[in-house]
């Protein structure tokens, strides 16, 4: 069992940035694939970010290539999200999910995951 905790999300300022954390539990944290995802009000979720067992593969949405970034820490069990210039124009959800791979071909398919934070609002300022 995998529990998952995100922190992080609050007001960002246009051209701003954001660390989103993802604190998960469980002995075999290192053996997981996880993933980002967002929902914004009215639409599905949808896929943004996600990372390999050990950190050497990571994948991202078009849309936020080269803004942000995906990383993982073994020794605290924590996934991050480091967000510059979010574009937020309503308040999102970020979602952070466990696959129990160490790797995932359909990394971008909410389906794929088996565990679920609760989710931490991102809300956008201009």
């Amino acid at each position: 069992q995998v529990q998952l905790v995100e922190s992080g999300g609050g007001l960002v300022q246009a051209g701003g940035s954001l660390r989103l954390s993802c604190a998960a539990s469980g002995r075999t944290f290192r053996s997981y694939f996880m993933g980002w995802f967002r929902q914004a009000p009215g639409k599905e979720r949808e896929f943004v970010s996600a990372i390999n067992w050990n950190g050497a593969s990571t994948y991202y949405v078009d849309s936020v290539k080269g803004r942000f970034t995906i990383s993982r820490e073994g020794n605290t069990n924590t996934v991050y999200l480091q967000m510059t210039t979010p574009e937020h124009e309503n308040a999102d959800i970020y979602y952070c999910a466990a696959a129990y791979y160490a790797s995932l071909t359909l990394y971008a398919k909410a389906d794929q995951y088996a565990y679920w934070g609760q989710g931490t609002q991102v809300t956008g300022s201009s």
